[in-house]
């Protein structure tokens, strides 16, 4: 049809300039083909030119047509994006239904699953993995590797959901759901759900019973070593432990995201991103029982606007330095974002007896409602079953901005500046801030310890009121 279609077009162009170096108005005219017009044949010319462009003009049409009758949703099975036509898209399409999926969430979609990407990432074409809409897909640990020949498109327009039972994974795989390896170019898209189904791995933690053993759990959705990636428009809901995580990849690409667990769901953080760089995060909303977004280890160039949390732990750059290791974290920016009800805002939160610094971060444009610690910087942090002792070295913090930062507090300490007494915080500003305790439960209050900070414009509490250096 297309090759056809070209040829019409060819046709109509060479018929058209032959016509136009013919027809001009005035004495005799040699054409294309040495053809002699006279005035006096030159209204019955007219009359045939007009008449083949309508003709032309009524086959043009009648191809259009017939191609874009062929343009369908991708989970109707045809070939096309989503109201685009197969000539726009020229994406080739592997539907997972016809590689033996059920989709019934009862029977193991996991090998459909496999085959459908082994089949895309081979094509030499760019190529869509479907998850058709309207159904749950039972996926077990799976890891989608690459490189692959051309780019993928993974849309995701029904449900995956996990096993419902912690014996479906091994020691080897309990560390990861699904997991997408070395790839270049993709996207995950589609606007449905990935279903980590983790209420039975939340009531064997050692974090909701203390009495229990403290033992691995998946996270449902990682990209390793993955390059110019793009995540958009999923619902990520109850993963077994964090929703998605990015690690040690580049040029990173996460927008319209709803990502949903239980407060009280452990270890569910949102996102999570260590040790890559290039990476915007935009328009997610992000309700959990930890952080909405932890930031740790070789993260640099991170970029984060738009974002809503709570419940939830708040947006966390750490925990860093954990078991005396080097950490470094660079240029990270976060701003527009509203925080509901979390046990922390904008916190940094570090090891002692870490190394390496925390560098160039901005928090700003922050509405606060309720929440426990709106500001908060943390040398000191442990999360120990046993109390952690005290050492001389620490990560380095420095060159940090708290910007237009408005809300209440759930705590009368708004502000809390803990820094190492062997390594400072230097170069802390606190900038347009104006924090109170929710429900006029009294004044706010600010405390630090071993920072050396300053104050820009109006900042409520008091910036440091209680000063010490221990």
């Amino acid at each position: 049809m297309l090759e056809d279609e070209d040829n019409v077009i060819k046709l109509s162009n060479r018929s058209t300039e032959k016509f136009s170096d013919a027809l001009q108005l005035g004495g005799t005219k040699v054409g294309a083909d040495n053809t002699h017009f006279t005035p006096g044949k030159m209204a019955c010319n007219v009359l045939l030119f007009s008449a083949y462009v309508v003709v032309m003009s009524f086959f043009l049409c009648s191809v259009h047509a017939k191609v874009n009758m062929n343009a369908s949703s991708l989970t109707n099975g045809d070939d096309s994006l989503r109201g685009k036509s197969s000539l726009e898209s020229k994406k080739a399409v592997f539907d997972v239904r016809k590689h033996g999926a059920y989709g019934d969430g009862q029977h193991d979609d996991t090998k459909a699953l496999s085959k459908a990407w082994a089949a895309a990432c081979s094509s030499l074409q760019p190529s869509i993995v479907l998850v058709p809409k309207g159904k749950r897909y039972l996926t077990k640990h799976i890891t989608l590797s690459g490189p692959c020949k051309s780019s993928i498109t993974f849309m995701i327009e029904g449900t995956l959901v996990a096993p419902p039972r912690r014996s479906d994974w091994s020691k080897e795989t309990i560390r990861h759901w699904i997991m997408f390896n070395g790839v270049i170019g993709l996207t995950v898209a589609g606007g449905g759900t990935v279903d980590g189904n983790g209420k039975i791995w939340w009531q064997n933690s050692c974090k909701t019973n203390a009495k229990l053993a403290c033992t691995e759990s998946p996270t449902a959705l990682t990209f390793y070593s993955c390059s110019n990636l793009k995540v958009e428009n999923l619902k990520l809901l109850n993963s077994q432990q964090i929703h998605m995580s990015v690690e040690d990849c580049t040029n990173v690409r996460i927008s319209g995201l709803t990502i949903t667990a239980p407060g009280t769901s452990p270890n569910t953080d949102g996102i999570h991103i260590t040790r890559s760089k290039n990476v915007q995060v935009t328009g997610c909303t992000i309700k959990t029982g930890d952080d909405c977004m932890s930031i740790e280890d070789g993260t640099e160039n991170l970029h984060v606007k738009n974002m809503v949390c709570g419940p939830g732990h708040g947006i966390s750059i750490g925990s860093l330095g954990d078991h005396n290791s080097e950490a470094h974290v660079n240029n990270v920016t976060i701003g527009t974002v509203r925080l509901y009800g979390t046990t922390n805002g904008a916190r940094i939160k570090t090891w002692q007896g870490g190394r390496g610094y925390a560098k160039y971060i901005v928090f700003q444009n922050m509405i606060m409602e309720n929440v426990w610690n709106p500001v908060i910087i943390d040398q000191n942090y442990c999360d120990s079953a046993t109390p952690c002792k005290k050492q001389t070295s620490a990560v380095q913090i420095s060159n940090v901005v708290f910007k237009n930062i408005r809300g209440t507090s759930a705590s009368k300490e708004a502000i809390k500046l803990d820094c190492s007494r062997n390594v400072p915080c230097q170069g802390i500003t606190l900038n347009d801030v104006k924090l109170t305790v929710k429900g006029g439960g009294g004044d706010a209050k600010s405390t630090c310890r071993n920072a050396k900070w300053k104050k820009s414009g109006t900042v409520v509490p008091q910036p440091c009121a209680s000063t010490t250096t221990v």
